[in-house]
């Protein structure tokens, strides 16, 4: 069954590129470029990165910024 990540909330300045990255690991997978106007933003999980039990969802504003925040899919 496919993974889903909502992004409630981002601080900063809009544009925001938002990455998917293994949790523990440098890799990461590019998602999208959102506006402040998009969010609640809904995303699934990249099908290569479905099994894993952690990530980090990476922030990138337009003032080359960015916020991390790591999580355990439950």
């Amino acid at each position: 069954m496919p993974v889903s990540v909502t992004v409630s909330n981002i601080v900063g300045t809009s544009p925001f590129e938002i990455y998917l990255c293994i949790s523990g690991n440098s890799s990461c997978y590019y998602i999208d470029y959102i506006n402040s106007s998009q969010i609640p933003y809904v995303f699934t999980v990249p099908a290569p990165l479905q099994s894993n039990p952690g990530f980090c969802l990476r922030v990138v504003d337009s003032d080359g910024c960015e916020i991390n925040n790591c999580f355990l899919v439950t």
